[in-house]
């Protein structure tokens, strides 16, 4: 097996570079988005953008959640109302609001007093989604990588909105089983999923992709062991999994390093 990675390597990226040598896996850094000839790759760890320019040329399918997948969770799981439109029509929001890209970071996320703060149309196709969520402040971030329906590893990653990595708390990974026993069937099989505290409350902050998230203090193996299943061979993907493809461009199912 063969995994491939970007040009540029965050500290989290190298870590698992790292656990994929001792594994005995083979790995690639590729100094531009572009494919050289005759390279086969079976595995990749990466952005979005660069996702999308490598994988379908090396026969790589990666999974992530649908676009709208924290709009239709039972709200006991999120504690916040949770909207996906295009942005056109987040344009005429007047009102504080938590607006996002779904799947990578085409609109940063952030509080935007009001709609009208967002990029414009000049610079964004106007069909262009966007979540749309109440503020709500998260006093403990918490990323689980979910793996095969139960929570493989996982690290804190934030307290009161300052980073701040450490182990997964017991009561954390227990919401994440119960998410997956409720909810599991709406995820791919491998994904990763960030949960925190707000008003005393467990709740779903977002899900990203395996591929394409920051590890933390998660444990590297068990994070290439999530990794690997959720950006493998195209030949590989099984019908439980086929509806949470990406395709180029971020139109996965229907939701730089995170």
């Amino acid at each position: 097996m063969t995994l491939v990675l970007p040009p540029r390597l965050t500290a989290s990226a190298e870590a698992l570079r790292d656990a994929a040598r001792r594994r005995g896996l083979r790995t690639v850094r590729l100094p531009t988005f572009d494919v050289p000839a005759g390279l086969a790759a079976t595995h990749l760890h990466a952005g979005p953008s660069f996702a999308d320019a490598v994988a379908p040329r090396l026969g790589i399918a990666p999974l992530e959640a649908p676009a709208d997948w924290l709009t239709r969770l039972p709200k006991e799981y999120t504690r916040r109302d949770i909207r996906v439109m295009p942005i056109q029509e987040a344009y005429r929001l007047r009102r504080p609001a938590f607006i996002k890209s779904p799947n990578d970071k085409g609109i940063p996320a952030l509080v935007y007093t009001d709609g009208s703060r967002l990029p414009g149309p000049d610079a964004v196709d106007p069909q262009t989604p966007v979540l749309v969520s109440d503020v709500v402040e998260f006093t403990t971030e918490h990323r689980l990588y979910l793996f095969g329906g139960v929570v493989h590893t996982g690290s804190r990653y934030a307290q009161r909105g300052r980073l701040d990595p450490g182990p997964l708390p017991a009561d954390a990974a227990a919401f994440g089983a119960a998410l997956l026993a409720a909810c599991g069937d709406t995820l791919p099989t491998a994904i990763v999923v960030d949960v925190g505290e707000v008003d005393g409350h467990w709740a779903v902050i977002e899900a990203n992709a395996a591929w394409a998230s920051g590890m933390y203090h998660a444990d590297p193996q068990h994070v290439l062991d999530v990794v690997l299943a959720a950006a493998g061979p195209a030949t590989s993907v099984t019908e439980r999994n086929r509806p949470f493809l990406r395709h180029p461009g971020g139109t996965g199912g229907v939701e730089p390093e995170r």
